[in-house]
């Protein structure tokens, strides 16, 4: 049998092959007809209305949930972006269950999630930047050092800073990144690697009682730069607890104390902070810089865990200065994501 083409009338009465916007406009006019046969539009569906306006709220008033019961309001401020895959969801249940109640009610947390996080939808990254700056969470249990630190430097950042190192792994960090980068710092479990002198390095003190923050200025072309590596305590998601994360909520106010005293104008930020810029318990850090993610990324930037991301918890933050550009990098050995950016020093042009 010979197959049939699809056929419509055209303007002079024959006929040719029917456009696909024809059969999608003529689908929508039957789906509408039957709705408009069926009284039951505007009854139906009122659950998924009710569950897509709690979902707004809940996106709407997030900084409002409360921290006293395990965290709850930072746990939720972690993942944030992601209640938006419940829009698509309800959107569909609410055309099977032909709801015009419900499909009206998603247009609300559908315009609250675009309000939040629309603006990370789009690439605002540019090409130019004096400085290019990277960080890494190795893992402690990194099988192959060598390898990542290889990687890293391959990157092309000028200054690039490193958390999680054991001691026993710290020499084999610095043969792998000494041909590339002259001037390098241990504090503790951070180090900070550069191609230009850095003076001034010291050991900032997070309130944890073993060193895992640091704080150098670094010498560049354009003038000093403070630079600051920081590996915040880690979080846990309990059963019986919640999302435990004191420890780290009082180091990110010591570190936050620690750079609001900081006397140079121009301020990066470099590290795992365990905690996205939604999360209000980094305040005291989030408050004083600006993301490069955010002010000059293209996308979400998620970092954490490396064989799925779902969360930006490695940050680079700057003051004083402008970002140019923020990516991730390729994955390593580690269960982190390396990050990196590029940012202009030379403000004044």
């Amino acid at each position: 049998m010979a197959q049939q083409a699809y056929v419509t009338e055209t303007a002079d009465g024959g006929s040719g092959p029917e456009r696909p916007g024809a059969r999608l406009r003529r689908l929508g006019r039957r789906l509408l007809a039957g709705w408009r046969g069926d009284p039951r539009v505007w009854r139906r569906g009122l659950v998924l209305a009710v569950l897509a306006l709690l979902l707004a709220l809940v996106m709407l008033v997030h900084a409002h949930i409360p921290n006293r019961v395990g965290n709850l309001g930072s746990l939720t401020e972690t993942f944030l972006p992601w209640l938006g895959l419940a829009i698509p969801v309800l959107l569909v249940l609410g055309l099977i269950r032909r709801s015009a109640t419900a499909l009206i009610a998603v247009l609300l947390p559908a315009t609250v999630w675009l309000n939040l996080f629309g603006g990370l939808l789009t690439d605002k990254s540019g090409s130019g930047g004096d400085l290019m700056v990277a960080t890494h969470n190795v893992n402690a249990d990194n099988p192959d050092p060598a390898a990542t630190a290889t990687d890293v430097a391959g990157s092309g950042a000028d200054v690039l800073a490193l958390e999680e190192l054991p001691a026993s792994s710290v020499p084999v960090y610095e043969k792998a990144l000494a041909a590339t980068y002259e001037y390098h710092a241990v504090v503790g479990t951070v180090g900070l690697w550069s191609k230009y002198p850095m003076t001034d390095v010291r050991a900032v003190d997070i309130r944890l009682g073993w060193k895992r923050a640091m704080r150098a200025t670094v010498a560049t072309p354009k003038g000093p730069l403070a630079v600051y590596v920081a590996h915040m305590p880690s979080v846990r998601v309990k059963m019986e607890a919640g999302f435990t994360a004191r420890q780290r909520d009082k180091s990110a106010d010591a570190l936050g104390e620690a750079i609001s005293d900081e006397p140079l104008g121009r301020v990066v930020l470099l590290g795992d902070l365990n905690g996205t810029m939604n999360d209000r318990s980094l305040n005291g850090v989030t408050s004083q810089l600006r993301s490069t993610q955010g002010a000059a990324g293209s996308g979400f930037g998620f970092s954490w865990p490396a064989s799925f991301p779902m969360a930006r918890i490695d940050q680079i933050m700057v003051k004083g200065v402008e970002p140019e550009s923020s990516w991730t990098l390729p994955r390593t050995n580690s269960d982190h994501l390396p990050v990196a950016a590029r940012v202009k020093l030379d403000t004044a042009s």
